[in-house]
């Protein structure tokens, strides 16, 4: 058994950063709890040089074939660790001084780290460990404001996520049955002569779990609650971290463990992504409410990341698709969150109007952010969506492409119902609430930027990611 640490090593330096910040955090003065956010910060930094640094290495696996180190995870330790990183400032504003200023460091930590282990876990039973890691954390982070919005919405997120969490593990029970093994590679060999009708049961419960952590259909509800009633920087760490880690597991235990001739996943994962699509579009149309939105929006963004899991195997494009469409909807969705943050009083779409002119570098991060969700280049999410477009219609599902771009096009609505009272004329009897929130202001512009930027580099991305 290969049970070298060293290339846990980015997974180390998240885990013992959050240990050590929640011992670190009880010994020191509540004026100084911004300590533990820069020993985060630090984690992450270093967790990014040791993922570059073993990213030349040749894949293995590691501790008993249970955790894969590849490509794959190195592209989802990287997209978490930035994601992470700009989520901890994005926040800044609104923790520091905070009686559980470190908690909150500590909790986003620990959801990062739980993401990043589903997305290399070879084995169904690290799988659900990993989902508990990937959950809990945000169950107590959901909750974190104290209020009675905030406290309704851990309840609604607890409780989904206790169900789907039990059809997970039941799911798992039945795949074991079935195939006689929790290792991906000995679970395919397994399930090819085991009852196909198990099978097809436990993998639907697995993927109801799974789909939970991502935020997609049928295991939506919660979102458009929980991602309103959280402060801004709540939300954004929960409708981002929790859905790299679950699709790039949904991925990797479809593609490496359950045989498409015993369950028929790509259909099925086809249709979850059209009703993804189609019901986060419909949602988001007539939002008043800025979360809610981003809520809509970011189910309706799963829908469209869930079309390069469809095609797995069919299609060499739809593995570099999905993930360079990750590390685009992480930065475009956390640099809208981060405007959000950045003037937290103003809850409604109205709420905004004249930010162009008062806070204008504000007013510009959130067209690019809210343009890059659409796909409008030179975004990144543009190049993500383009590549998995085409990575449907290699794949034979050119119905479920057409569908994307008409929707696609229809979300251009509700975007817009956001930009337009930005650049509308001040309202004199209700002003853009003012306060000064300058690390969130500079996350909105340096991950807008960074959408920009990635979507511009896109072609010598995706052959690093396809390989």
């Amino acid at each position: 058994m290969n049970e070298n640490p060293v290339a846990l090593l980015p997974e180390l330096l998240l885990l013992g950063s959050a240990v050590f910040g929640l011992l670190l955090g009880a010994w020191t003065p509540r004026r100084h709890q911004g300590r533990i956010r820069w020993l985060a910060t630090a984690a992450c930094v270093a967790g990014l040089a040791a993922t570059a640094a073993g990213a030349l290495a040749p894949p293995q696996l590691v501790f008993g074939a249970s955790y894969a180190i590849d490509p794959t995870t190195t592209a989802t330790r990287a997209i978490v660790l930035v994601a992470t990183l700009l989520a901890i400032w994005l926040s800044a504003d609104a923790v520091a001084g905070h009686p559980r200023e470190a908690e909150y460091t500590v909790l986003v930590q620990l959801a990062a780290l739980g993401a990043i282990v589903m997305g290399g876990a070879q084995d169904l039973l690290l799988l659900a460990a990993a989902f508990l890691l990937a959950s809990v954390p945000l169950y107590a982070l959901a909750g974190w404001a104290a209020d009675g919005r905030a406290t309704e919405a851990a309840m609604k997120y607890y409780l989904s996520g206790a169900f789907t969490g039990v059809a997970l593990l039941a799911g798992v029970t039945l795949l074991y049955g079935a195939g006689g093994a929790t290792g991906y590679p000995a679970l395919r060999v397994g399930l090819a002569a085991g009852p196909a009708a198990v099978a097809a049961v436990g993998l639907v419960a697995v993927l109801a779990g799974l789909m939970f952590k991502a935020g997609a259909v049928p295991a939506q509800f919660w979102v458009p609650d929980v991602t309103d009633g959280t402060p801004a920087p709540v939300a954004a760490v929960v409708t981002t971290i929790p859905k790299i880690g679950a699709l790039v597991a949904t991925y990797r235990l479809l593609v490496e463990a359950v045989p498409a001739a015993v369950v028929d996943w790509p259909l099925l994962v086809a249709v979850i992504a059209a009703a993804s699509v189609t019901l986060g579009n419909l949602g988001a149309f007539f939002q008043t409410s800025v979360q809610r939105l981003l809520a809509y929006s970011t189910i309706s963004q799963v829908g469209y990341l869930l079309m390069g899991v469809a095609v797995a195997g069919r299609s060499t494009l739809a593995l570099p698709g999905l993930l360079f469409y990750l590390a685009g909807y992480a930065v475009t969705n956390l640099a809208v969150f981060a405007v959000a943050a950045a003037v937290p009083t103003a809850r409604t779409l109205d709420d905004h109007r004249g930010l162009a002119r008062r806070r204008p570098l504000l007013a510009a991060s959130l067209v690019v952010g809210l343009l890059g969700l659409v796909g409008t280049p030179p975004t990144a999410v543009f190049l993500g969506k383009l590549t998995l477009f085409t990575a449907a219609v290699d794949g034979g599902m050119a119905w479920l492409a057409v569908l994307a771009v008409v929707n696609t096009v229809a979300s251009v609505f509700y975007y817009l119902r956001w930009i337009a009272p930005a650049f509308a004329a001040p309202d004199p009897e209700h002003p853009l609430p003012g306060g000064r929130t300058p690390v969130a202001t500079t996350v909105a512009v340096t991950a807008a930027v960074a959408s920009v930027v990635l979507g511009i580099a896109g072609g010598a991305v995706l052959p690093l990611l396809g390989r």
